[in-house]
């Protein structure tokens, strides 16, 4: 008897994405060792985005493109929407795919692989980040795993994340029961990683690269690289977004009531301070565990607009 391969169903949101998407397409139909599904759902586009994906769905069975939706505004509420309308059963596997990054054929199969042989739920990996003007950068996001970080950060750029069916289910579920609360998540990777952790899930992040990130000026997050990347992320900081989003997403994988985290969740300045000596255990990059130890402080002293 042959050996049947891994079923994958793939989620991948779009929004005017004409200029990059066939290029994703064909790396993801290209997968080596396994049987993929391709879900596209469009946020409302002005490109023809739509209606190209509906003709490649015509000529490609293994794609379907689901209804139109309305405005979704952003990549997280379109993840959302394809974790509730995919039906996971036949499928062994669920991956996230952005519309314009480029797949090692590999990827997939080396994910299966890492959860099988690790015997962990969920992974993620390392990218190299790409540049039209052809500069490439190693996005590393494979340091060791600490008490803390999934309330501070995420296991990486979420269109590397591949989840076993029984994680998918589980975290489906919880989604359902949470929907309207969820709708205010800014990050679907953080959310995700977040609940996997605070629920006993295990989680590897391989250091390889398995596709190229592309970067470009209309990328709703991109490459932290760079002085103008931490300028901008401390911006969202002192805008009150950060901190806003690290509270909803505590309570909303259920961390509220532990010790360590109502001794820091109102956010108030003594709190902050005396979070600042436990960045060790919040990040996992050294760079930004010292940011988040010089974060803290600088809220506590100076306060955010929306403080």
């Amino acid at each position: 008897m042959p050996v049947r391969s891994p079923k994958v169903a793939v989620l991948l949101a779009a929004y005017n994405g004409m200029q990059w998407i066939e290029e994703q397409l064909d790396s993801i139909l290209n997968q080596s060792g396994v049987d993929v599904a391709v879900y596209i759902s469009v946020d409302r586009s002005t490109d023809g985005t739509q209606a190209w994906c509906a003709a490649y769905a015509v000529d490609h069975p293994c794609v379907k493109l689901l209804p139109e939706a309305g405005k979704f505004g952003g990549a997280s509420r379109n993840f959302f929407r394809l974790m509730r309308d995919v039906d996971f059963e036949p499928y062994d596997f669920v991956a996230f795919s952005d519309q314009d990054d480029v797949w090692h054929v590999e990827k997939l199969q080396r994910a299966i692989t890492a959860i099988q042989y690790r015997q962990v739920e969920a992974y993620s990996s390392n990218v190299t980040a790409f540049w039209p003007d052809g500069k490439t950068s190693l996005l590393d996001k494979a340091q060791p795993q600490v008490a803390w970080d999934f309330l501070f950060e995420a296991a990486g750029p979420g269109c590397t994340y591949v989840f076993n069916k029984q994680f998918s289910q589980t975290l489906k579920k919880s989604m359902l029961n949470h929907w309207q609360e969820l709708q205010k998540v800014s990050l679907h990777d953080w959310y995700f990683y977040a609940y996997a952790r605070s629920h006993g899930f295990r989680w590897h992040i391989d250091p390889q690269p398995t596709m190229e990130y592309r970067q470009h000026e209309n990328n709703q997050v991109g490459a932290n690289t760079g002085l103008s990347s931490l300028v901008s992320r401390y911006k969202t900081i002192h805008d009150g977004w950060w901190f806003a989003q690290v509270r909803m997403i505590t309570l909303l994988v259920g961390q509220g009531d532990d010790p360590f985290v109502k001794g820091w969740l109102q956010l108030r300045r003594r709190q902050l301070m005396k979070l600042s000596f436990s960045a060790w255990k919040c990040r996992r990059r050294v760079r930004d565990k010292i940011f988040f130890f010089c974060i803290c402080w600088a809220t506590a002293l100076l306060g955010n607009k929306h403080s």
